[in-house]
């Protein structure tokens, strides 16, 4: 597969990436090596836009420390249903620009009812998330609050998470299959976590917006991520990057797999992304 960075300036390019598993190991660190990489790319002028499930208020740390709090800058939280424009101008460093929401009693009730033991967080956006019931410590950020179940499902919701610290993935996906979920997206977590959108919203649907409002061309954007949240944006992008550890399926998708996040795999994409960028500019120079 041609390599998209050779054909444009740093400029052109638009990079989007997930959080964990991508960016971030799995003991949630980040490695030093990861950040100067996304630093080089981001110094040069590219577009880095981070895509993740995350909630905005569990994104920002990760963002600030990668210095992409910057004017004109954006990011895609909660899979696709938030998108949040960038600047140390703004309040908490960012202010929601997009919010798309369901309504998420028809799943949650269908879901409760073939497995009533499972957790249920539904995001506030910018605030954190009501729960059905106590997650296990450090999955959920933000103000958490547990509530009764019409207060759960009362409202519209960008995302909703349901979670079996005693189950599988597979164990999620063989319920999705079985009860069948209409008028939401959804995708399962590499452990037993299950995640709600509206539907039609994906880390993709959303960054095909960002790219229009940068003006990008759709050959000049590349992705990478980890998991099935991520297969979507995998498609979109010109060039869909599937880390070393990634289920099966997302790296069918992917155009190409990177080393596991474990060795750096993101950074060694995005060093061999740079180094072709160098090159480019080396030769216009010329």
């Amino acid at each position: 597969m041609r390599r998209v960075s050779q054909q444009v300036p740093a400029e052109q390019l638009l990079i989007a990436l997930d959080v964990d598993g991508t960016i971030l190991h799995h003991d949630g660190h980040l490695s030093r090596r990861v950040a100067d990489a996304i630093g080089a790319l981001r110094d040069a002028g590219a577009h880095i836009v981070i895509a993740t499930g995350r909630s905005a208020v569990a994104t920002m740390p990760i963002i600030e420390e990668l210095g992409l709090v910057r004017e004109g800058g954006i990011a895609v939280c909660s899979n696709g249903a938030i998108t949040l424009a960038l600047d140390p101008e703004y309040d908490e460093g960012y202010r929601v620009t997009e919010a798309v929401t369901f309504d998420p009693r028809p799943a949650v009730e269908l879901l409760r009812e073939a497995r009533p033991d499972a957790l249920v967080a539904v995001e506030e956006v910018g605030v954190g998330f009501k729960l059905s019931a106590p997650f296990p410590d450090g999955e959920l950020q933000g103000d958490l609050r547990i509530v009764d179940h019409e207060e759960l499902v009362s409202s519209p919701a960008t995302r909703v998470t349901f979670r079996d610290p005693n189950g599988s993935a597979e164990s999620f996906s063989e319920l999705v299959d079985r009860i069948g979920l209409h008028g939401v997206n959804y995708a399962v977590g590499f452990t037993a976590w299950l995640d709600l959108a509206p539907e039609g919203v994906s880390k993709g649907s959303a960054l095909e917006q960002v790219r229009r409002q940068l003006h990008i061309e759709p050959s000049c954007t590349i992705a990478v991520g980890d998991q099935r949240n991520d297969l979507e944006m995998l498609g979109w992008a010109a060039r869909g990057v599937a880390m070393g550890q990634a289920p099966p399926e997302v790296i069918a998708v992917a155009d190409e797999t990177t080393a596991p996040v474990e060795e750096d795999g993101l950074a060694v994409l995005l060093e061999q992304v740079a180094s072709d960028l160098l090159s480019l500019a080396a030769t216009r120079e010329g």
